[in-house]
């Protein structure tokens, strides 16, 4: 009976020993589903690009800039005496309001009121590019915004007002940097 356990507590002792092998996947995916979703938003990136360039072709009169953060604006407004631009941890107060392309009202100014935020630190529901629009303003500038979805509200739009994958124009007018 000894010699019984002492045989299997060394068997057990080498199987214990033994380097764990890998297992293998149980069903592998082929990376299609992203790789096609990579597709539809370059796609639907490109369409809204050219409904964007579409309305500066319209509007030649306004001196539209290309944002690095991908979108593009014009001064309705413009600062000419040089003051700084707003700063990471600032306070600015600002109004905006939010229409579509076909300049039906989404978010109206009074809507909106009288905005407060602290750059690059409040987690603040604001659009992306509005957050980043506000680091290009100085104060008492008006600015006309052209976001393509991704830079405003994307995939989940806002629930009753606009629906997903929308570029949207937004005039916000800088206040105060305090």
């Amino acid at each position: 009976m000894h010699k019984l356990l002492f045989i299997i507590g060394i068997v057990s002792l080498l199987q214990g020993c033994k380097t764990p092998e890998a297992r293998q996947p149980v069903q592998q995916n082929s990376g299609t589903f992203i790789d096609a979703s990579i597709e539809r938003n370059k796609k639907l990136v490109e369409a809204e690009e050219a409904q964007i360039a579409a309305i500066m072709a319209a509007n030649p009169k306004e001196e539209y800039i290309t944002s690095d953060n991908g979108f593009w604006y014009f001064y309705r407004t413009k600062d000419t005496l040089g003051t700084a631009t707003a700063k990471f941890g600032d306070l600015v107060k600002f109004t905006y309001n939010v229409v579509d392309l076909d300049g039906n009202m989404i978010l109206s100014e009074q809507e909106n009121g009288v905005q407060e935020f602290v750059i690059d630190q409040t987690n603040q529901e604001l659009i992306t590019g509005i957050r980043q629009g506000l680091k290009l303003m100085r104060e008492g500038e008006m600015v006309t915004f052209l976001f393509p979805s991704h830079k405003a509200y994307g995939y989940y739009g806002i629930i009753d007002k606009i629906g997903a994958n929308v570029p949207v124009k937004s005039t916000v007018t800088l206040k105060s940097i305090e």
